[in-house]
């Protein structure tokens, strides 16, 4: 078995044959794994190849002749059943996990984007709340980079209670600051210098330098992989509008820019025979500490380079430079230190990433405030008009701030403000997701699908994007892919997950899977979110649990009182079909809720 070390540390080992074979078994017998015939023969064909060495030969054709009995004749362009049935055991495998096989030694994957499974024993597995993957994993190794995103969510991570206080002293102190005086980020790579104007970057985002990655195979031949992996990540890394990136060619190019960046991500390449390691780290410029390290392990005989490129260079992007990322927990832990004087705008972003931890809406006024500040003083910088949006957004869609004048309706101000946001950087995929989020709401549902679906493809790193994305997608009826990406959003954000875990919640409930469901809504703990109660009251409702869902109705009752009201009006706003609105309708009835027709 292949074992698996993360960031430098100690090897996990995989777990033995036996013990594997004893796993599958508990998981066919439990009635809790929801698959079909077909499907448990499909999981125990993949998990008896790999364990018999032929994981090589588990491709969609194999196992459509094996398992599902196709012909010579098949075609899995035109016969996806293959695809969809791992899809299904994804699925049965996620829900046996979160419903009785909390307790397991074991854990048994199939990542997506191939079919062979991954085990893991359960101390290395905990660390990994979703059992998918993202596209275009490694057949061999996708253990390696998931340990060490988990490592960075559990042990990196700032403290939502401290931090709070620490970013709200800093939005104060940005408030007497002055304008920063207009810079420009200099771009270089391999195909030229590139001049990013400030209106892109904000002026005061962080920096971060990409130096060329390094050839340390014994025999060489690696430079031109080398190359291609740092252009990757340089193209990946530039999609994240929260910074800017500074790209150093070797020496003779000169550092022009590269003083401003605070961090500079260092790599190495390896090649030997098919096997290719990327050794990744991210530096502080200031003290030259190694903030984060990583490798990246990779099969050249089951992908081909640019696969192989296009897929390290996305997951190092996703760590580093995603909202909860690890620039993130840096810059949150140095703000609360000694917050700098030029932080404005960039401490207004930390901010409102802050207050999606708990979604309080006592911060939400202060967070709101900061930005409105913030595109005064930098009227072009396009984040800083979305997050101002999603913050008038919220106002409707979490009932916050109530009593603010009716004439002020933040509905019309989350268009403005997300079509400004747009207006100015039409590839900034944050003002997109935060434009399809107005829309959706304004009823133009069509035009948000359409806007997710543009910033997505910007930037499908973006765990963000991708959930919300993922969000609107199931809301709109098309519950399998919305979810699938809600539950991608879960697996890879180091940072806050309970807003996703009540999306996947009611991916559960509208399978009518209340007691998948009831796990999922506990699990986010978003106690000051009124809509996470109206789900748990929905699901305490199927379940026929009236005193629990009599709990959450006077929660409701004491803190947001209109929801209630008009509960119909507010489901309508959400799910687009109504065959979605009377399932969860009925739920709410089923609680004692009197819905009006």
């Amino acid at each position: 078995m292949q074992s698996v070390r993360a960031s430098g540390g100690e090897e996990v080992s995989s777990p033995d044959t036996w013990e594997i074979r004893e796993q599958l078994r508990r998981i066919l017998a439990s009635e809790e794994f929801l698959a079909p015939e077909r499907g448990r023969k499909f999981l125990e064909y993949v998990v008896e190849e790999t364990l018999a060495g032929r994981s090589d030969y588990l491709k969609a054709y194999t196992i459509a002749q094996e398992v599902f009995t196709r012909d010579a004749s098949f075609d899995a362009q035109n016969d996806p059943v293959v695809r969809i049935e791992a899809g299904r055991i994804r699925r049965g495998l996620e829900r046996y996990y979160l419903v009785a096989g909390g307790a397991d030694r074991i854990v048994i994957t199939i990542p997506k984007g191939a079919y062979i499974p991954c085990f893991r024993y359960a101390a290395a597995a905990e660390m990994l709340p979703d059992l998918s993957e993202t596209d275009n994993i490694s057949e061999t190794a996708p253990e390696v980079q998931r340990l060490v995103i988990a490592a960075d969510r559990t042990d990196a991570a700032p403290s939502p209670v401290w931090l709070w206080f620490a970013i709200a002293a800093a939005i104060a102190l940005a408030a007497f600051v002055a304008v920063v005086p207009p810079l420009s980020v200099i771009f270089f790579s391999s195909r030229g210098v590139q001049e990013i104007p400030t209106t892109a970057a904000g002026g005061n985002v962080p920096k971060i330098l990409v130096e060329p990655f390094e050839e340390i195979s014994r025999e060489g031949g690696s430079a031109n992989i080398a190359r291609g992996l740092t252009d990757e990540v340089i193209s990946e890394l530039a999609k994240f509008k929260e910074i800017a990136v500074i790209a150093k060619e070797p020496p003779s190019s000169g550092d022009l820019g590269a003083e401003e960046a605070r961090f500079v991500l260092q790599g190495g390449v390896r090649v030997d025979g098919n096997k290719l390691r990327l050794t990744t780290r991210l530096v502080r410029r200031s003290d030259g500490s190694v903030i984060w390290s990583n490798n990246y392990d990779r099969d050249l005989g089951v992908q081909d380079m640019l696969e192989v490129e296009a897929d390290v260079a996305r997951r190092v992007a996703t760590a580093v430079a995603q909202p909860y990322g690890l620039i993130f927990q840096v810059d949150a832990a140095r703000l609360a230190e000694s917050p700098p004087d030029d932080w404005d705008a960039y401490a207004c972003t930390l901010s409102y990433y802050n207050y999606r931890i708990e979604l309080n809406p006592q911060n939400h006024a202060a967070v709101q405030d900061c930005l409105k500040r913030t595109t005064e003083r930098l009227p072009t910088y396009a984040t800083s008009w979305a997050l101002l949006s999603l913050t008038y957004l919220d106002e409707v869609r979490f009932q916050y701030r109530l009593d603010i004048p009716q004439s002020a309706d933040p509905l019309a101000l989350a268009l403005e403000t997300a079509k400004r946001a747009v207006d100015i950087d039409p590839q900034n995929a944050r003002a997109l997701q935060a434009l399809m989020l107005a829309d959706f709401f304004n009823g133009n549902v069509d035009a948000a699908l359409r806007e997710g679906a543009a910033a997505y493809a910007i930037n499908p790193n973006d765990t963000e994007v991708a959930g919300e994305y993922g969000f609107r997608l199931a809301f709109s009826g098309k519950w399998e892919t919305g979810c699938e990406l809600m539950s991608t959003a879960v697996s890879r954000n180091p940072g806050p997950i309970g807003y996703y875990e009540v999306g996947l919640a009611l991916c559960a409930y509208m399978r009518r899977d209340y007691k998948a469901a009831e796990l999922w809504a506990r699990m986010a703990d978003l106690k000051y979110n009124p809509m996470h109660h109206l789900v748990l009251l929905a699901i305490f409702g199927a379940q026929g649990k009236r005193d629990e869902a009599g709990r959450e109705q006077e929660w409701l009752k004491s803190n947001a009182p209109m929801l209630l009201a008009n509960v119909r009006i507010e489901v309508a706003k959400r799910l687009q079909r109504p065959s979605d609105q009377d399932l969860f309708l009925a739920g709410l009835k089923d609680a004692g809720i009197a819905i009006t027709p």
